[in-house]
C-alpha cells in the first residue's frame, strides 16, 4: 500500500509479507494508520478528520493479489476492473471536505463495490472493526468446512434436492397461478362449444337461408312476374285473342319453311328461328313450374327468420360467418383438451414436491447431526487455544438452532417440528463465548472486550486454519492486556495461521513480532510526520534493536538484546 496525507503519515509505502507481517513502532507513531488505510481500501467510512492537516486529500493505493477462483474477482470484473499482472489496483481518495472517490482496476466505482470485495479478501479483527467470522453465514460455512466429508456429502445431496424442489415449486406455482386464468378460458370454450352444438349449424347454411328469406319475403311479386312472363311467351288461356311470343315465332318459322327450298340462305334463318321457338318453349315451361312451386307460406318465412337469428347469435361471438364459426369450434375443441391436461400435471408436481420435502427433511436432519458433532470438537479445540492465550477460563461453543414456522407455512418437518429451510439446510450456526465460569454463553461479538475478542477470533481462525477462504487476516490489538508466556503463544499461533494465509498484525509485543516473517517499523520524523522512509522493513541488527526497544524501552540494553535474540531463535525453531 502507498499512503499519502493520512493522519500522521505524509507519504509512506507499506510492503506486506505473503506470510506473517508484524507492524511495530512507538505509541502514536501511526501503526493504526495501516489498519485505517486497509479499511479505506475495503470500502470503510471516509472521515475527513483523517486527512492530514494542510493537505487537500488523503490517498490510499493498494495492490491486491486475488485468487483466480475468487468470487471477488468475478465482482471486480463485473464492475469493469482490469487486472494488472494478476493483481487488482485499488485506490481511495478522501478530501478534506469529506468527499470520497474509489477506483478499482483503473475504473471509477462506487465505494460500495469495495465493501463487497472486503468480505472475500480480508478478515479484520480489532477493537472497533470486526469482519469475517463474526458474520453468521461465514460461521456456518467455516463449520461445514471444518466438519469435512461428514457434512460435505449430505450437503451436496441436500443442495441438489433443494434446487430440484425450488424448480418444481416454481413450476407448480406458475401452473397453479395460471390455473385460474386457464380454468376461466376452459369455461369460456366449453360454453361456446355447447352453444354451437346446441344450434348445430351446417357449413354455408347462413347463405342458403338468406337467399330463401329473400325469396319468401317477395313471393307474391315473384309469382306475378313469372306468370306475366309466361303469358307473354306462351299465351294466356283466359285471353284466346291475345298475341304471344311463341305463336309469333312459330308463324315466322312456318313462313320461311315454305320457301326455304328456293334460297339456301333462308334455310339457315329458318333453322335459327326454330331453335328460338324451342328455347321460348323451355323458358315458358320453367316459368310455369316456378310459379307453381313458389311457396308463399308465412309460417315457413317465420321459421327461416328464427333460424337465421340463431345463426346470427353465433356469428356475433365466434366468427364472421357460419364457416368461420365451425372453424373456431374445431380449434377450441383442441385447445380445451390441452387445458384439461393441467390437472394431471398439477397432481404429478404436487406428488414430486411432497417427496422432495420428505427427502430434504431426512438430509437436513443428517446435516444437523454432523454439524453438532463437529461443533463439539470445534468448541473444545478453541477453548484449548484460549487457555494458552491468557483466557484460561473462557469457553467457546457453537449454537445450532432452527426456526419453527407454522404447519401450513413453507417449511420441512424435522424431529416433529416444522422448521424453515434454505439452500444449506435448516440450521442457524452461531459462535458463543462464556468468558469466565458462571457467565452465560453469548455471541462472541457481545461476550468479550475488544482485546479479548481479537484473541478469541485468533483462536477461532487458528482452529479453522485452511477452511476459511479469506486470504488475508488483519489483527489489531490482539495482544491487548497480555504479556509473558501468553504473548509468546499468541505469536506462535499467528505464525501457525500464516502458513495457510497472509497475516498482518499491529502489535506492541516483541514476543508476537519475533514470530513474523517480516517486521515493519513505523517511525516519525522530527516534525512529527511519517514519510516514505518512515516505514521500513527491519532485518538483522535493525530488527534486534527494535525488539530490544519493545522489550526494555532501550535499544542498546545488552539484556534486552539477549532476550530479543532468544525470542527470534525461539520463533525460528518453531518455524
Amino acid at each position: 500500500m502507498r499512503i499519502r496525507s493520512l493522519g500522521v503519515i505524509d507519504d509512506a509505502v507499506v510492503e506486506l509479507s505473503p506470510g506473517f507481517t508484524a507492524v511495530t513502532g512507538e505509541t502514536g507513531a501511526g501503526k493504526t494508520m495501516v489498519v485505517t488505510s486497509l479499511g479505506l481500501l475495503l470500502g470503510g467510512r471516509a472521515d475527513p478528520a483523517l486527512v492530514r492537516i494542510g493537505a487537500k486529500a488523503a490517498v490510499v493505493e493498494g495492490r491486491v493479489t486475488v485468487p483466480a477462483d475468487s468470487s471477488a474477482l468475478v465482482r471486480a470484473e463485473e464492475a469493469g476492473a482490469e487486472l494488472d499482472d494478476g493483481a487488482l489496483l485499488i485506490s481511495r481518495t478522501v478530501s478534506a471536505e469529506g468527499r470520497s472517490r474509489a477506483h478499482l482496476g483503473g475504473r471509477s466505482v462506487p465505494v460500495g463495490v469495495l465493501a463487497e470485495l472486503a468480505d472475500e479478501l480480508v478478515a479484520v479483527h480489532g477493537q472497533t472493526d470486526q469482519q469475517g467470522l463474526l458474520k453468521l453465514s461465514r460461521q456456518r460455512q467455516a463449520l461445514d468446512r471444518y466438519a469435512g466429508d461428514a457434512v460435505a456429502v449430505p450437503l451436496a445431496k441436500y443442495t441438489a434436492a433443494y434446487r430440484r424442489l425450488r424448480a418444481v415449486t416454481a413450476e407448480l406455482d406458475e401452473i397453479t397461478t395460471r390455473a385460474r386464468e386457464r380454468a376461466q378460458e376452459a369455461d369460456m370454450l366449453r360454453f361456446g362449444l355447447d352453444e354451437i352444438a346446441g344450434v348445430e349449424p351446417r357449413a354455408g347454411e347462413d347463405t342458403e337461408l338468406a337467399a330463401e328469406a329473400e325469396r319468401l319475403g317477395h313471393a307474391e311479386a315473384l309469382a306475378s312476374a313469372a306468370t306475366a312472363a309466361h303469358a307473354a311467351l306462351a299465351g294466356n288461356p283466359e285471353d284466346p285473342e291475345g298475341v304471344d311470343a311463341t305463336t309469333l315465332v312459330a308463324g315466322a318459322h312456318r313462313a320461311l319453311e315454305a320457301v326455304r327450298s328456293h334460297d339456301a340462305s333462308l334455310a339457315g334463318l329458318a333453322e335459327r328461328i326454330g331453335e328460338i321457338g324451342i328455347l321460348l318453349g323451355d323458358v315458358a315451361g320453367e316459368l310455369a313450374g316456378y310459379a307453381d312451386d313458389l311457396d308463399a307460406d308465412p309460417l315457413r318465412l317465420a321459421a327461416v327468420e328464427e333460424r337465421r337469428a340463431a345463426l346470427t347469435q353465433l356469428t356475433r361471438k365466434y366468427g364472421e360467418n357460419i364457416d368461420a364459426v365451425l372453424a373456431w369450434a374445431e380449434q377450441s375443441a383442441v385447445r380445451l383438451t390441452e387445458l384439461e391436461g393441467d390437472d394431471e400435471r398439477i397432481g404429478e408436481l404436487t406428488a414430486e414436491r411432497d417427496a422432495l420435502r420428505d427427502e430434504l427433511a431426512g438430509l437436513a436432519e443428517a446435516l444437523t447431526e454432523a454439524r453438532a458433532e463437529a461443533a463439539e470438537r470445534f468448541g473444545a479445540a478453541v477453548t484449548a487455544e484460549l487457555a494458552s492465550l491468557a483466557m484460561p477460563h473462557a469457553r467457546v461453543t457453537i449454537d445450532i438452532r432452527q426456526t419453527e414456522v407454522a404447519e401450513d407455512g413453507d417449511g420441512v418437518e424435522v424431529g416433529g417440528r416444522t422448521v424453515a429451510y434454505g439452500p444449506t439446510g435448516v440450521d442457524e450456526v452461531e459462535l458463543l463465548l462464556a468468558p469466565h465460569p458462571g457467565a452465560p454463553p453469548r455471541p462472541i461479538a457481545k461476550g468479550a472486550s475488544g482485546g479479548e475478542l481479537s484473541r478469541v477470533m485468533l483462536a477461532v481462525e487458528v482452529v479453522f486454519a485452511g477452511t476459511d477462504p479469506v486470504p488475508t487476516y488483519l489483527f489489531d490489538e490482539v495482544d491487548a492486556g497480555v504479556g509473558g508466556k501468553a504473548a509468546v503463544e499468541i505469536g506462535r499461533r499467528l505464525a501457525k495461521l500464516a502458513k495457510s494465509a497472509q497475516v498482518v498484525v499491529v502489535t506492541h509485543l516483541p514476543q508476537v513480532a519475533a514470530f513474523a516473517d517480516r517486521q515493519l517499523l513505523v517511525e516519525k520524523t522530527n516534525d512529527g510526520s511519517v514519510t516514505r522512509s518512515g516505514v521500513k522493513v527491519l532485518e538483522g541488527e535493525d530488527r534486534i534493536r527494535e525488539l530490544s526497544r519493545m522489550l526494555a524501552g532501550q535499544e542498546d540494553s545488552e539484556t534486552a538484546r539477549a532476550h530479543a535474540e532468544e525470542l527470534l531463535a525461539t520463533a525460528r525453531a518453531d518455524g
